[in-house]
């Protein structure tokens, strides 16, 4: 990190941003949900870390999740440069050497994973690095620009996290994490259409085939609301395996009961003869908002179940 520090922007007082863009490469408003959900995977597992060592566990997850964040800056910046809601990202707007930023997101993603295998075990550390490898990789350099499926196949990448905590706990792995897997996995298609409905022109302007995009506005309202019916019957697996206790099956039924509820709302939005929204896509953005807050209160519902009912 220090290399790349050194062929970045000088942090003069001139350039008082420049720290908050190396933080901003980092992409820290993913982190935090992604750090919660391996945090999640840790504390619902049978047996703790020590307190230093959970602690090192989590920094790793953060820096591990951040570094791909900066590595997929670097790789997307000529489609972030055309796109509105990207075109402030330190690396389009100028404001930081991308041969930096590419060297910064590699040292964490390494310091990231080491320190992971010494401080836990192999298991996690090796779960870790594919989950980087598959979003900086496959993810990024491969899937986005190349398939409409490319949220549905690429959302692997952020549901790892519940697996490294688990394995980083245990040493192992079970059916639990798993599951959780599979619920981010699957919550992720329709929180991410839902974004890009509305910034569905962004999308056309950078050439991505995200699914609105090549499919249409019509066709993604209905994956959208699809999706939530699988979402929800997959998060009621662990009450039917006997995994959890009363207080996720009530938390699971009402996150999911209002997401099929944003969901068709989504559907039935007031559209034109191509689907597209003739309100401003307000569903699709509430529908988005909504799906943040879903998955934070599912992973604590689970969490508050296990720990409190073990």
């Amino acid at each position: 990190m220090s290399a790349a520090l050194e062929t970045g922007p000088a942090l003069t007082p001139a350039d008082g941003s420049a720290l908050k863009d190396w933080f901003a490469l980092l992409k820290p408003r993913v982190i935090s949900l992604v750090v919660f959900t391996g945090v999640a995977g840790m504390a619902v597992a049978p047996r703790w870390p020590s307190v230093p060592e959970g602690l090192i566990d989590m920094l790793c997850i953060c820096l591990g999740a951040g570094a791909a964040g900066a590595i997929n800056m670097w790789y997307d910046r000529d489609i972030d440069a055309v796109m509105k809601r990207t075109s402030v990202r330190p690396i389009p707007d100028s404001r930081m050497n991308p041969d930096s930023a590419l060297i910064y997101g590699v040292a964490l993603s390494v310091l990231s994973v080491v320190v992971l295998w010494l401080a836990s075990n192999a298991l996690a550390a090796g779960i870790l690095a594919f989950s980087i490898f598959f979003y900086a990789v496959v993810y990024t350099m491969w899937l986005k620009r190349s398939t409409p499926q490319n949220i549905v196949i690429g959302g692997a990448a952020g549901a790892f996290p519940p697996m490294i905590g688990w394995a980083a706990a245990m040493g192992d792995m079970a059916v639990l994490p798993v599951v959780m897997f599979a619920i981010v996995f699957l919550w992720t298609p329709p929180h991410f259409w839902s974004l890009s409905l509305y910034a569905c022109k962004d999308y056309t302007r950078a050439g991505i085939p995200m699914l609105p995009v090549v499919k249409g506005a019509r066709h993604t309202r209905w994956n959208i609301f699809v999706y939530t019916f699988i979402l929800s019957a997959v998060t009621a697996i662990p009450c039917v395996m006997h995994l959890c206790g009363k207080i996720y099956m009530v938390t699971a039924i009402a996150m999911d009961a209002g997401f099929i509820y944003f969901a068709w709302r989504v559907l039935t939005d007031k559209q034109d003869a191509h689907g597209v929204s003739l309100t401003g896509d307000r569903p699709a953005k509430l529908a988005f908002r909504y799906s943040l807050a879903y998955l934070f209160f599912l992973f604590l519902g689970l969490l508050v179940d296990r720990v409190l009912f073990p």
